[in-house]
């Protein structure tokens, strides 16, 4: 089942995209992500998530989507997934716009990004899902590519060391 976080993922690095979605899970022992987490929760204060068929929501209003986010590292892949969520509430009738907030902006404090999708992008965001999951169908990942966000990803032993 495809999820926000594969969304994400599949924007970010598609060979992290490929070992999470196969459960190879380095995740949990990464400090950025436990940092991630933390900051995450605090931002929630004490909210629970909203989760519907797949999704989980950090902030669902009746005007907006939120989705927290420690930075602004990757606002692409980001955004995907907010788009996602989106698409998901839209088909079941739940109309929202997205908020997409960063809590650090190269460590300068919260900025705040809005999403809106008209009912046409909502449609090529289905195909571009549809093109995630023949992805995913691989039976192995692709090989890794040595870009500077690697040296702080979670998956960084298992693919180069």
């Amino acid at each position: 089942m495809l999820t926000g976080t594969v969304v994400n993922y599949y924007i970010h690095c598609r060979r992290q995209c490929w070992l999470f979605y196969h459960r190879l899970n380095m995740e949990d022992n990464s400090e950025d992500v436990r940092v991630g987490k933390i900051l995450h929760e605090l931002k929630r204060q004490g909210r629970e998530e909203v989760a519907l068929e797949g999704i989980k929501l950090d902030k669902l209003t009746a005007e907006y989507v939120t989705e927290f986010k420690k930075s602004d590292a990757d606002l692409e892949a980001a955004r995907a997934q907010l788009e996602f969520y989106l698409v998901t509430l839209q088909d079941k009738g739940i109309i929202r716009k997205g908020r997409l907030e960063c809590l650090e902006k190269n460590k300068q404090g919260k900025t705040v990004h809005t999403v809106v999708l008209t009912t046409e992008e909502a449609e090529e965001r289905k195909a571009f899902y549809h093109e995630i999951e023949e992805f995913l169908e691989g039976e192995l990942p692709p090989p890794p590519l040595r870009k500077a966000m690697c040296k702080k990803c979670a998956y960084y032993a298992y693919c180069f060391v």
